[in-house]
């Protein structure tokens, strides 16, 4: 007797687990998807940032850094991110802060504008909506959306241009030079 012929056929059990894997996974994929749909539903009153001023898109910043463009989320809770817009992907790109407001330049996804009536404050932690970085390792964009107050993460490359980026947006700021964190 050989061995394959002593072993019994288990192709049918096999093929059994691997449907049911792949039913739960298109399951929590549906269920992702229904999420992400629902929280766009519900956010769907904010208005959508302005487009960068095409003045802007040759000039010369203040300051500018590039890295990572976390996303945008909800002052009041940093978990909060806001779908709509494309606001809440996260993507590389470049921040460079103008006398008129910030510039927000995104690989892949759709660029915006802060113009420099709507920043409320800048300041660093350790990141926000899952990206989570060393202490002061994220800048944090406080501003106006519409009525809506919403923070947008930024992680540079480079911590100098971090800085830098920091102490230009923060002379465009209402508070000037002042730092404001929201109660949380």
């Amino acid at each position: 007797m050989t061995l394959a012929a002593a072993a019994p056929d288990m192709t049918g059990t096999y093929l059994m687990y691997l449907w049911i894997s792949l039913a739960v996974i298109a399951g929590i994929c549906l269920l992702i998807w229904l999420g992400w749909r629902g929280r766009k539903r519900r956010q769907s009153a904010l208005p959508a940032p302005p487009q960068i001023p095409e003045e802007l898109i040759e000039a010369e910043p203040q300051a500018g850094a590039e890295g990572m463009v976390i996303g945008t989320v909800s002052a009041a809770d940093y978990l909060d991110r806001v779908a709509v817009h494309e606001l809440g992907l996260r993507t590389t790109g470049r921040i460079e802060a103008h006398s008129s407001g910030a510039a927000i330049f995104r690989a892949g996804a759709r660029n915006w504008f802060i113009p420099a009536g709507d920043l409320q404050y800048v300041r660093t932690d350790r990141g926000v909506v899952g990206k989570f970085v060393e202490r002061d390792g994220a800048l944090i964009i406080g501003w106006r959306l519409g009525e809506t107050a919403v923070e947008t993460g930024f992680r540079p490359r480079r911590a100098e241009e971090g800085r830098t980026l920091r102490q230009a947006l923060e002379t465009i700021t209402p508070a000037h030079g002042t730092t404001h964190s929201p109660d949380v």
